[in-house]
């Protein structure tokens, strides 16, 4: 079980408030100010405007405590720097590859972790993986015309997108090859595939079968199978509880415990 949803939020234009002094808060204005929202450094000011979302910054409990309570009276969602359990939201650490974008988040455990963890793939991501976004984004009409059904979609963007193919997003150059890509694309046909576990633990899971499962479309399994090992499957692929293994369209995972 995953102890926050993820979210993406949009504040281009929309008030946020930032309450607090200092280096932390600065910089806490400067995020929010780099995603287009307008800062109020006001409660009131912020309640009035229709803000939603606030950031408390304050190196005294008690203040943030105040601050805290107020702004969720006002109906705000609340983040406060350095304080896990006061707070409504974490902020993660980015990495920017706009359209593209990473957040990574410990739930407030360690941001010295999560930076660490960024800058690693920071190294790892090209530059060109938001052109490649971009790209794909406006050929989305022409894709859908191609595949009108959403599974072949999937599974033609899978097979094009999975290390060595030809959109590759790891390859500086894949974005120059949407076009070409889409002219020939061909959707991945039905495939079954049987894994057999030899523990619950997700952790068990070879590269090969942990991939299997993140890209299938239907999954079969053993109604003993761990719900941590399901969890790896994509939150919209079919369930199914271990009766037959006839094929079904797009890739199948049949789950067994060995």
């Amino acid at each position: 079980m995953i102890e926050a949803l993820p979210l993406f939020h949009r504040i281009a234009g929309r008030p946020v408030v930032v309450l607090g002094q200092g280096e932390a808060a600065t910089a806490k204005r400067r995020l929010v100010e780099r995603a287009g929202a307008v800062v109020h450094t006001d409660i009131s000011e912020g309640v009035a405007a229709g803000a939603r979302l606030a950031f408390v910054v304050h190196e005294e409990e008690a203040q943030a405590e105040a601050d805290v309570a107020a702004a969720r009276r006002a109906g705000m969602l609340v983040n406060a720097t350095d304080r896990p359990a006061l707070c409504d939201f974490t902020v993660p650490s980015i990495l920017d590859r706009s359209p593209v974008l990473i957040a990574v988040g410990t739930g407030g455990a360690s941001a010295g972790l999560a930076k660490q963890l960024r800058l690693r793939l920071e190294a790892l991501l090209p530059q060109s993986l938001g052109v490649l976004a971009s790209a794909l984004q406006a050929a989305r009409g022409r894709l859908r015309e191609r595949f009108p059904e959403a599974g072949d979609r999937r599974r033609a963007l899978d097979a094009a997108l999975t290390a060595g193919g030809m959109l590759d997003p790891l390859v500086a150059s894949s974005a120059e090859r949407v076009d070409g890509w889409l002219q020939d694309a061909i959707a991945d046909e039905g495939e079954l595939v049987e894994i057999t576990l030899g523990s619950d633990d997700p952790d068990d899971l070879t590269l090969r079968q942990a991939r299997l499962l993140g890209a299938a479309d239907v999954v079969i399994h053993d109604p003993r199978v761990a719900p941590a090992i399901l969890d790896r499957a994509r939150a919209d692929a079919q369930r199914h509880v271990l009766q037959d293994t006839a094929p079904r369209a797009g890739l199948t995972v049949v789950l067994t415990l060995g």
